[in-house]
Order: structure tokens, then C-alpha cells, then sequence
């Protein structure tokens, strides 16, 4: 069974800092794309940043300049890090990875359940 556990959420002020970790466990043979989303209260779950197995990264426009996203492929994680917060960027985080369970050819979408971040003004 695999399962994506996110961390370090929490309460920060305007312009301040958060890391947001994902670890992925279970029985896996391999992760391919790993991701985080949002989903702030009354709107749809968007994308954040996405990041390959190789390492090469990309992130939505209004984050572009203040985010970064990162991988441990040693130890199946996926990190934010997230700088210059802004209080409408209050949501709940979502680490998302397509992952390939041991003894399946195939690659599966996973979720974790969340990690909530607010961003007080």
C-alpha cells in the first residue's frame, strides 16, 4: 500500500516562510513526476509546481519567483519551500506523485491528505 504524508504546515505572517515536506512509503519500485497543489477555501485545486524524476521543475506564475520545489529521490520526498508569503496563498496543500507500486507495470496517480497553511496579514 502506498501512501504521501505531507508536513510542516502552519500559521505564518505576511512575507514569512514555510517548508512543506511529502514523503512517499510503501511498497514502490519507482516515482515519476511528483507535484504539490492548493486548494484555498471556495476555489478549485490548483497546481503549484511539478518537478521529474531528473530533477527539472516548473511552478505556476504567481509563485514562480518564490517557490522552489525539490526531491530526494533516495528517500521517495518532495519538498516546497516557500518564501514571501502572501495571506491569499492560505490553503490547503496537496503533494501529488505518479507512482509505480513493486510487482505492478503501471503508474498510478497518488494523493496525500493535505497540510494546511495560513498566511496571516
Amino acid at each position: 500500500q502506498v501512501q504521501l504524508v505531507e508536513s510542516g504546515g502552519g500559521l505564518v505572517q505576511t512575507g514569512g516562510s514555510l517548508r512543506l515536506s511529502c514523503a512517499a512509503s510503501g511498497t514502490i519500485f519507482t516515482i515519476n513526476r511528483m507535484a504539490w497543489y492548493r486548494q484555498a477555501p471556495g476555489k478549485e485545486r490548483e497546481l503549484v509546481a511539478t518537478i521529474t524524476r531528473g530533477g527539472s521543475t516548473n511552478a505556476a506564475d504567481p509563485v514562480k519567483a518564490r517557490f522552489t520545489i525539490s526531491r530526494d529521490n533516495a528517500k521517495n520526498t518532495v519538498h516546497l519551500q516557500m518564501n514571501n508569503l502572501k495571506p491569499e496563498e492560505t490553503a490547503v496543500y496537496y503533494c501529488n506523485a505518479e507512482i509505480r507500486p513493486s510487482g505492478i507495470n503501471d503508474f498510478f496517480d497518488y494523493w496525500g491528505q493535505g497540510t494546511q497553511v495560513i498566511v496571516s496579514s
